[in-house]
């Protein structure tokens, strides 16, 4: 009998869906059939335990950096455990942005976590800022301290009472410090990465002689944290500043980067302050200048936090989990087998790995998982690449590319692999930044008056520009009306109405407006 007939022969006993289980050497045992259905149903199960994000985008959210284990929750309520998948994201933003910093002269230093109560005194506005979140140590061992350690929300004042004993003369400035390291804030609510009671950052804290150099360096980093942003992981940002109402505890002025979630929601995911001489003068930190006299230095700080990664899921992600941008992908590149029990089909995808291991993060997924299955793992977990190599592939001397951000397969001949890896990788990272400028864009709107404004914000999601008069009491009204916040003043200001949105009174600052994390 021939195999065209013998197959002919499997109609009544094997589904033509696992009619491919069928090699011609005879009819497949009924428990490999079984064996298959239930991968079948593992497979699409994989992708159903995501809440679709038009659903339901908290609980799309929860899903998903549940379901990729970037992290657990612990029985510290706020807190949470960063698995390896989403600390080696931490690890990737961590290096390339430290090496940016080294660029501009950055040195890393490492401060006490706790701060003394009167340290933290000496800065009133500051300590005002941060009090409902503070946490405070009352015992060491079993006896009572003689005066209450705050555990760092901020190291502004450690640094300041560092500075005071560092500094002396004019030939001491500039100083130009960075430190990594956790933070804890006792927020009421908590969710993951976004907002949580401790915290993975870093914060610089600068300090320099005149008022021009400190404002210098302040938007210097900002600018370092938009190129970030936008070159690394993929995000486009708003640069501006931030409202008085919205600005920094203790701060002469704060700067800030925007960004557009998926929902519509912004982000700051990057701040830059100066301070002017307000710590200084409170600490004592004086120098002696080029002319013998005492001046104040003037001081900035900056930082940046694991935000970014709740960033990153909710600007790429989709119905299936993370889409990672390669630069901060911890895989890059992950190949499948496709029958692996196949002769030299696991050989040949070792071979390929250690091919592209020395310019890209690669792995080959060589469990006994179905293919189907190892498909939907590396969507969750947001693999940029996917390579697809089999007996047939093998045979044409090619393998199939797949890009996560769109899902195109690209047959690939194996001699031009390197290549085409390092090619459509650059491709996908610029066309996620693309992708998502272009949804920022579309979500972006105009108001001249409060109608208007209001209609916006009842209908739509996203960001609205409108212009504003400066007088606090609008700010107030339209976060108390609306539940809005201003986001920033951007530094590439447009002329939307001559009055404000608020008020009807003349106005020349235009503000982003949103509903923010």
């Amino acid at each position: 009998m021939g195999k065209k007939a013998e197959c002919q022969t499997l109609s009544g006993v094997v589904p033509p869906e696992f009619r491919s289980l069928w090699d011609g050497r005879g009819v497949p045992p009924l428990m490999n059939v079984e064996k298959e259905r239930k991968r079948k149903m593992a497979d699409k199960k994989m992708v159903e335990a995501i809440t679709a994000m038009d659903v339901d985008f908290a609980q799309w959210y929860t899903d998903v950096v549940k379901k990729a284990e970037l992290i657990d929750y612990t029985s510290v309520k706020g807190c949470m455990v960063i698995k390896p998948a989403g600390y080696a994201i931490w690890e990737l933003i961590q290096s390339q942005l430290d090496a940016k910093f080294k660029e501009t002269g950055v040195e890393n230093v490492y401060l006490p976590m706790f701060i003394p109560e009167s340290l933290l005194q000496k800065e009133k506005d500051h300590v005002e800022g941060f009090a409902p979140e503070v946490a405070w140590v009352t015992y060491g061992g079993l006896q009572p301290l003689q005066e209450r350690l705050c555990v760092r929300p901020t190291s502004e004042t450690l640094f300041c009472d560092f500075y005071k004993n560092e500094i002396h003369s004019y030939r001491d400035l500039p100083k130009v410090y960075n430190q990594w390291c956790s933070v804890v804030r006792w927020e009421k609510e908590t969710r993951p990465f976004l907002r949580s009671r401790e915290f993975l950052w870093q914060e610089g804290h600068t300090a320099h002689a005149t008022e021009e150099e400190a404002e210098a360096r302040t938007i210097q980093m900002l600018n370092v944290y938009a190129d970030f942003c936008e070159q690394v992981l993929a995000i486009p940002v708003i640069k501006g500043r931030k409202t008085d109402k919205e600005k920094f505890a203790g701060a002469t002025a704060t700067y800030t980067i925007e960004a557009l979630m998926h929902d519509g929601k912004a982000l700051q995911s990057g701040t830059s302050h100066n301070f002017g001489d307000g710590f200084a003068r409170a600490f004592g930190i004086q120098y002696t200048d080029k002319n013998n006299q005492l001046q104040y230095v003037h001081q900035t700080s900056w930082g940046m936090t694991t935000r970014l990664i709740g960033a990153i899921i909710m600007v790429h992600g989709d119905d299936n989990g993370l889409v990672l941008p390669p630069r901060v992908a911890p895989t890059q590149v992950c190949i499948i087998p496709i029958r692996q029990q196949a002769e030299g089909v696991l050989d040949k995808a070792y071979e390929l790995r250690d091919r592209l291991k020395s310019n890209f993060r690669v792995k080959v997924d060589d469990t006994d998982k179905s293919p189907g299955w190892k498909f939907a793992e590396c969507e969750m977990r947001g693999i940029p690449v996917r390579v697809e190599i089999g007996p047939k592939d093998m045979e044409a001397n090619k393998c199939v590319l797949v890009r996560r951000d769109t899902r195109e397969k690209i047959e690939c001949s194996l001699d031009d692999l390197e290549t085409k890896v390092a090619e459509l990788l650059e491709q996908i990272q610029k066309d996620m930044l693309e992708h998502a400028r272009a949804h920022r864009d579309a979500h972006t709107y105009s108001a001249k008056n409060m109608e208007e404004f209001e209609k916006l914000f009842a209908e739509k999601s996203g960001f609205v520009k409108a212009m504003w008069c400066g007088d606090q009491a609008c700010e107030d009204a339209i976060k108390e009306k609306l539940s809005v916040t201003s986001r920033c003043m951007p530094f590439e200001q447009e002329h939307i109405a001559d009055t404000c949105v608020c008020c009807g009174k003349p106005a020349t600052k235009m503000v982003y407006w949103g509903r923010a994390y």
